[in-house]
Parts: structure tokens; C-alpha cells; sequence
């Protein structure tokens, strides 16, 4: 029997982004810090880069990601930008 995690900082909305887990009481998803954690920001930085998030957020939306890795890269690979969008000077 599993047990089911509850989260105080993580929510799903259908109103907020169609339902994508964000930070309670913004419009941030998980992916987003997600995807700057990846990119090598420590949990530290990442609420210097994103100053309206506290760095419980954080911690829970990289513990969320932790219980449900393939629903986040899901969003993640749904909101990529294609190649073919990106400026030259960026790939």
C-alpha cells in the first residue's frame, strides 16, 4: 500500500497554468525551478533568481520532483522552445 504525499507549498489548479503543479499562492510550476536547479543553481541561488519564492518552496518543489519525476519532464519537454526558435547566438 502506498502512502500519498501532501505538500504545503505545491498545488494543481486547472485555473493556474491548466493544472501543472506550481508554487501555492503564485503562477511559478515546479518545472521552473526544476529546470534552473539542472542548469546548476543550488536551491539557495535559485530564490535570489526567483526573490519571490522562500527557500522552503524551493526545497518542496525539487522534493515534488523527486516523487514524480516523469510528470515534470513531461511539462518540461511540453514547454520547450523548439530549436528552430531559438536566436543562433543561443544554441
Amino acid at each position: 500500500m502506498g502512502t500519498v504525499a501532501e505538500y504545503k507549498y505545491v498545488v494543481k489548479d486547472k485555473k493556474i497554468l491548466g493544472g501543472e503543479p506550481v508554487i501555492k499562492g503564485t503562477r511559478t510550476p515546479v518545472r521552473a525551478v526544476v529546470e534552473n536547479w539542472r542548469l546548476g543553481l543550488s536551491p539557495e541561488e535559485i530564490v535570489i533568481h526567483m526573490p519571490h519564492l522562500t527557500l522552503a518552496q524551493v526545497f518542496e518543489a525539487l522534493s515534488y520532483y523527486s516523487d514524480y519525476q516523469k510528470e515534470i519532464n513531461g511539462y518540461i519537454e511540453k514547454n520547450k522552445i523548439p530549436a528552430s526558435k531559438v536566436h543562433p547566438s543561443l544554441k
